[in-house]
């Protein structure tokens, strides 16, 4: 078999190098299986399609004709990008392992789909024009390259296709149907490496075959053959989906969702599931976000195991030196080393545990969750409350990042970053503390210390038990004192006036999370409150401040919209009440919201006006934010025979 072509880089990194915290046997033999065989991997464009671990991609580009001046390139594309002619992208279904995608792309007047499915070890593509109001047809381009360096071995044309070397007396061939005279025809386009060009005049199918150094090239499939793996892979999906029952709905929306986010992160070598490619792109590669990536761990469990240790696991591994969990972490290894983000990660850990039983992974778990409870009590604490705020003296310092040491740094910890509950606090920048006693924080905070205390307790670790059983008393006493009996709801309190705010937002409904209220408690909360349309209830719940709230009209962020994660953590504190008839209605409500953007345009929305029920009515709403997901997952728990968290 003769090659030629392009040389690839040999810079095939160790597992996971860059970290430093121990990785268990068990847990690089659940990133091994997760990064392996062909899938989305490339967080730049999700037309691209990666083989891990050898780190060999095919993209598909896109070029729009035309007989006078205006040709142009589509080399990469996300879903969601809002910028003045970018392509538009509906996304179809993603299984968790990629054996079937599909995706339809709107672009310059042309409108595409794109196809993939796992033949065995194998891929196969196929991109059909379902539109065209242009004269002249575009060209699509495949091209086949090493990304991350991750590939040893040589490009070129040789057999019926591209022939790639793989460093082990092997050979992959890359096949296409293109039937010009010829398909490696030389066109203007941006593309450094081998490729394939065919106009879109009918279907053009990609497929590739893995060689032997010694084995003849194989027989390319036909568009026909093509099409029949692609059907085949395409009802596996569906009857999975048709397995769940009432809930496959959910698990398609889900499932998909994930798996259109979850990339291959080559810094660290590791798959995870950033909020968004459009957010990880511009933060210059991923960027895992705390409160968020748990999330994601927490829905992948319903059907990729794997892929929920990785993302509850890889959020813990970005703890910082002073010992808790940062804000973001991002590429270049750069993190919030001022402050943190609502202490989500022992209710997550607890929940894969309850699920899974499989100690190792809480023995991964404990110790960063552990360090990062402390760190709360220790530097977060006033008053007996739990507050905000943010520490510019912690090194290393982002010079970036002008919320370092400020109130908006402070503000940004709640990760409700705009919220009108903090309009008017003081930030003292002596201690760097917000002075403000947040219900939300310190009932989550409680909630952290009752879920590690079990899991210490699994762990044997009794000493450890009893200190965060002792510490999560504490706070609820403290937390106790913030109920306003007239109000009939626990308020925030402002440490430096010694007033209460009577703003109300979902966070005022934490201690149910907490299991902090009694049940008298908690049901005035819910029947003067909760169920109150003059306050949170209505055709869409819940707003991020109440309806009667002066910033309620701005619906800007978390100035008055509906966020996944707010519902998904009131829907949690309902199930430690006999409320059921609410608890139903309340995941009902949130599931109508998600499901009808969702059905219509494949968005999955970081935020949706309380209003109208839209998401598309700003910018500052991403189009698919994976925790807009949680808005029906509340629903998959509801419709659950057990469902975690009680």
């Amino acid at each position: 078999m003769l090659l030629r072509g392009l040389l690839f880089l040999v810079a095939v990194p160790t597992f996971l190098c860059a970290q430093t915290q121990p990785i268990s046997p068990e847990y690089r033999e659940a990133q091994s299986r997760l990064a392996r065989g062909w899938n989305t991997w490339d967080v730049h464009s999700v037309a691209t399609q990666v083989l891990l671990p050898e780190g060999l991609a095919i993209h598909v580009g896109m070029k729009h004709n035309s007989s006078l001046n205006g040709d142009a390139w589509l080399g990469d594309a996300l879903i969601g990008r809002l910028d003045k002619g970018a392509e538009k992208v509906t996304p179809g279904p993603h299984a968790w392992d990629g054996s079937y995608t599909r995706a339809d792309y709107e672009w310059k007047g042309h409108k595409w789909r794109v196809e993939s499915a796992h033949d065995g070890d194998d891929l196969v593509m196929l991109v059909t024009l379902l539109g065209n109001k242009n004269g002249l047809l575009p060209t699509v381009v495949f091209s086949v390259a090493s990304i991350w360096n991750r590939h040893a071995g040589s490009a070129g044309f040789g057999g019926h296709g591209i022939v790639v070397t793989t460093g082990d007396d092997a050979a992959i061939e890359f096949h296409c149907t293109c039937d010009n005279a010829s398909p490696f025809r030389p066109i203007a386009v941006p593309v450094p490496s081998p490729y394939f060009a065919a106009d879109l005049a009918r279907s053009v199918g990609v497929s590739t075959r893995h060689l032997g150094m010694d084995v003849e090239s194989k027989k390319p499939l036909t568009i026909e053959e093509i099409r029949i793996v692609i059907e085949r892979q395409r009802k596996a999906y569906k009857r999975s989906i048709l397995a769940a029952g009432a809930k496959g709905p959910i698990l398609d929306a889900i499932e998909t969702t994930l798996g259109w986010d979850t990339i291959y992160e080559p810094e660290k070598g590791r798959v995870i599931s950033p909020v968004s490619r459009v957010w990880s792109v511009g933060w210059g590669g991923y960027v895992l976000f705390d409160w968020d990536t748990f999330f994601a761990a927490t829905m992948a469990s319903i059907g990729d195991k794997d892929l929920a240790y990785a993302n509850a696991l890889e959020t813990l591994r970005e703890e910082t030196p002073q010992g808790f969990v940062p804000n973001y972490a991002r590429a270049g290894n750069w993190k919030s080393t001022d402050r943190s983000e609502p202490p989500v990660g022992a209710i997550t850990v607890l929940g894969l545990y309850r699920k899974f039983h499989e100690r190792w992974f809480i023995e991964d778990a404990f110790a960063p969750l552990l360090s990062w409870n402390r760190w709360w009590n220790e530097h977060r604490q006033m008053q007996g409350f739990i507050v905000l705020g943010s520490d510019p003296q912690n090194e290393p310092v982002n010079v970036d990042d002008a919320s370092n040491g400020t109130w908006q740094g402070a503000v940004y910890e709640s990760g409700l970053d705009n919220s009108p509950m903090y309009d008017g606090t003081f930030y003292n920048k002596q201690t760097h503390l917000l002075e403000y006693a947040d219900v939300g924080m310190t009932s989550l905070y409680i909630a952290d210390c009752k879920a590690l205390a079990e899991i210490a307790s699994a762990l044997g670790k009794q000493a450890e038990a009893k200190e965060l059983r002792e510490r999560a008393e504490e706070y609820r006493a403290k937390l106790q004192m913030l109920w306003d009996e007239k109000s009939g709801i626990f308020l925030n309190l402002n440490l430096h006036t010694g007033e209460k705010s009577p703003r109300l937002s979902p966070t005022n409904f934490y201690p149910l999370l907490a299991k902090a209220a009694t049940p008298d408690q908690a049901k005035t909360m819910i029947e003067k409150h909760l169920t109150n349309p003059d306050e949170f209830w209505g055709e869409y719940v819940i707003p991020s401040i109440e309806r009667d709230d002066a910033a309620f009209k701005d619906q800007e962020y978390w100035r008055g919209r509906i966020w996944g994660p707010m519902n998904y953590l009131v829907y949690l504190g309902l199930l430690k009440y006999d409320v059921a008839a609410v608890r139903k209605e309340f995941a009902e409500r949130s599931y109508s919201l998600f499901v009808k953007e969702w059905r219509e345009k494949g968005h999955v929305h970081e935020n949706y006006n309380a209003i109208s029920g839209t998401g598309d009515d700003v910018s500052s709403s991403d189009r698919f934010y994976h925790w807009g997901a949680l808005l029906g997952y509340v629903e998959y728990l509801e419709q659950s025979e057990a469902s975690p968290g009680k």
